[in-house]
């Protein structure tokens, strides 16, 4: 019976790491999506309109699942999800114009997987013992996939903006996990509707265009398909598993944008990204140990 319960046990847990890679997968197509919409647009308009077309399709799938409306506390979760969220991509592309992309990206990944780290060993102990291992390799992962080979010296002022990204992002994490304790679809729900309204507020104050163009449509419109499929997985992982493994794995993402970009823009790999890919696989072995 023992040897059974424990089975089953490792078995979900390979569930969970099973539905953290599609988060990052997803979220990193979505990214690549998106990105190439901004290259011709706002690129608040791009997430505005992704997210809007996010939740029309939450909005659908609720109605056809019947998912049960969930409790007053889960929508705060969600709202306060939503709204690091939209405030974290803020200051993310505050930083990505201010600075380098190739210090804004993965600092702000970085600091967005340590925070849920932190608060999973407080509230849930600490993780297997080869699983310690399998969080640093895929953290140096992140920091490699994203930065690729631009080796200039780092300021300080150059860290302050995509720490605080990290942060939002981080508390995005630990948000929504505690929202979706018993729901997936309603939690993303309120996570979209805080994070559009924020996002609109902003660019109201700033006066900004953010219709994105008619053709980009497409594009727009898939980011935010693939990234409902990112929050969706990353839920489900948290569910299954444990919230920092999910985070860490979900984190990933930009191995999958950098991928993307080889296959369908023909961009160079970089032996420095190759060599974070290597450690992401090397990763998820000793966390799956």
């Amino acid at each position: 019976m023992c040897r059974l319960k424990s089975a089953l046990h490792y078995e979900e847990f390979l569930i969970s790491i099973f539905f953290g890679l599609l988060s990052a997968l997803t979220w990193g197509a979505a990214d690549f999506s998106g990105g190439l919409a901004s290259r011709h647009s706002s690129a608040y308009g791009v997430v505005i309109g992704g997210q809007a077309t996010g939740l029309a399709l939450l909005l659908a799938l609720v109605n056809f699942t019947g998912e049960p409306l969930p409790s007053l506390a889960i929508w705060l979760w969600g709202g306060a999800a939503g709204l690091c969220g939209g405030v974290g991509l803020s200051i993310l592309y505050r930083a990505l114009a201010d600075g380098r992309m190739s210090v804004a990206a993965p600092v702000s990944a970085l600091s967005a997987a340590i925070l849920p780290v932190l608060v999973g060993a407080w509230t849930e102990g600490l993780p297997k013992l080869w699983t310690l291992p399998g969080f640093a390799l895929a953290l140096a992962a992140i920091w490699l996939i994203s930065r690729g080979e631009d080796g200039a010296a780092i300021r300080l002022k150059e860290l302050v903006l995509p720490l605080a990204a990290g942060l939002t992002f981080g508390l995005f994490f630990v948000f929504m996990h505690q929202a979706s304790r018993v729901s997936v679809l309603w939690p993303i729900v309120a996570s979209r509707l805080t994070s559009i309204t924020s996002l609109l507020v902003y660019d109201l104050v700033k006066k900004q265009p953010w219709r994105p163009k008619r053709a980009l449509w497409p594009l727009v419109a898939l980011s935010g398909v693939l990234d409902i499929g990112g929050n969706s997985f990353y839920i489900l992982a948290g569910q299954i598993g444990r919230m920092d493994v999910a985070a860490v794995l979900g984190s990933l993402y930009p191995g999958s944008t950098v991928a993307l970009a080889r296959l369908v823009l023909r961009e160079r790999i970089l032996r420095m990204q190759a060599i974070g890919i290597a450690l992401a696989f090397a990763a998820i072995v000793l966390i799956a140990l």
